[in-house]
Parts: C-alpha cells; structure tokens; sequence
C-alpha cells in the first residue's frame, strides 16, 4: 500500500488538535496502519488527548502478540481510552478532553477499520462511499427518521458527539471490512473537511489527481476555501 497523510490549523482555529499517523511498513503483527484523530476539550486538552490516543495505541500495537488485526485495534484503542480517561480525571486542566479516532489496516486483500467518533473512512472508485458511521447527535437522528441526510449538514447540532474516546471509562469501537478492488484508493478524514466539502466534491477531487501528495493538497485547500472553521486532516490510502 502507498499512503500520504497532511493535517491544517485551517483559517478559523489558532492551534491544530487533530493528530495523524500512515506507516506503509509494518507496525507489530499489522502489515501497516493508518489513523486520523480530532481532539475536543480546550485548547490544551484536545491536541493532547488526539496525540495520545495514537501515540498510546501505535505502542500498543508494536508490543502486542495477537495477530488479528480487528483484535488489535480494538485492544489497542481500549487501552488508549482508557489512559486518556484516567488522565483527564486527574487533571482540571484536562477535564472533559476526548478525542475521535478512525483506524485502518490494509491486509491479504481487506481493509480492516475501527473507529470512534465522527472521523470518517471513504471508500473511492468510481462513486464514494463512507464506510464509518458517525457517533454525533445527528447521524443517530437520521437513522431515527427525524432528520434528512441533506438537511444533517447544516444542523445546528451537527458538531455533538454521542461517543469519544477518553470521555467514558469504555468506550468500544465500531468494526467494518471491506474488499479492496484494484485503483481503489480509500480516505481517512476529520469532519474539517467532512463539513466543509461534499462527498461528490470529494470524489471529484480524488478521482482527477493521480499523485497523493496533490489529493492530499488539494482537499485540503478546497476546505480552506468554504471557510476552513475546523482543523482539516487527511490520510490517503492507495494500493
């Protein structure tokens, strides 16, 4: 696999606490492994809480003995919550951080994906297609029936979370697996360009560069463009 990942204070925010982390080679028993995290919490505590949740679970998965890749993540991610909780408990200063997490591991011709929050995972071929599902307010009334999928982007309430790591003692993640199809290539992102740019744009963007440092660039500076409210982050993924 080839990735390329780049993350962006954006116009609004005056620090960035979205962290990253693409490593093609392996890391412990996964061939490779890609993570994007948005912190939440202050301006101390978020930067904090998304660098230790990948940080916390990159050592997790360098140490550990089981060879299951929805395995691993999950323990790894478990364990990451739960240091980011205890951390939070016992210092004021970081009371209430959290963070999302959305991870993927690509391996004998799957990708393997887990993750918490809002941070999302794309599929892209010829159409796109988000293979996450939000943990927000939201996404929980669209699949309720009170809410149009259209309607979700604008709605006052789109930026409350149901479920972040290190808010609770546990926190587990959702699974998914997928079949990776030749020119394939898949996307990791924040909701910084999630909320700002549509899927179709995304597509769009992706589909026309061949390079992923230009895909990388270019979504990037398309958010910057509608605005850039948020940190944007993304890790791109092809075979």
């Amino acid at each position: 696999m080839k990735s390329c990942g780049k993350t962006d204070t954006g116009n609004k925010r005056s620090n960035n606490q979205d962290s990253i982390f693409f490593c093609d080679k392996p890391v412990g028993a996964l061939p490779n492994l890609y993570i994007v995290a948005d912190g939440m919490g202050g301006h101390r505590a978020g930067d904090r809480a998304s660098r230790m949740a990948i940080d916390i679970s990159v050592d997790f998965i360098r140490e550990s003995t089981l060879e299951n890749p929805i395995a691993i993540l999950k323990r790894a991610m478990i364990y990451a919550n739960n240091e980011i909780y205890k951390m939070a408990s016992k210092d004021p200063d970081l009371k209430g951080m959290g963070t999302t997490m959305v991870a993927a591991v690509a391996m004998d011709g799957r990708l393997y994906v887990a993750n918490i929050g809002d941070s999302r995972l794309y599929s892209i071929e010829n159409d796109i297609k988000q293979i996450t599902m939000d943990h927000s307010l939201v996404e929980e009334m669209i699949r309720s029936g009170e809410l149009e999928r259209k309607k979700g982007r604008n709605h006052p309430e789109k930026n409350i979370i149901t479920k972040a790591m290190g808010s609770k003692e546990e926190v587990i993640p959702d699974f998914f697996e997928v079949e990776i199809h030749p020119g394939e290539k898949f996307l990791l992102c924040s909701d910084g360009l999630s909320n700002m740019v549509e899927d179709d744009e995304i597509r769009d963007i992706i589909v026309d560069n061949v390079r992923l440092d230009d895909i990388a660039e270019a979504l990037i500076d398309r958010a910057n463009y509608y605005g850039g409210t948020d940190n944007i982050s993304v890790v791109i993924i092809s075979e």
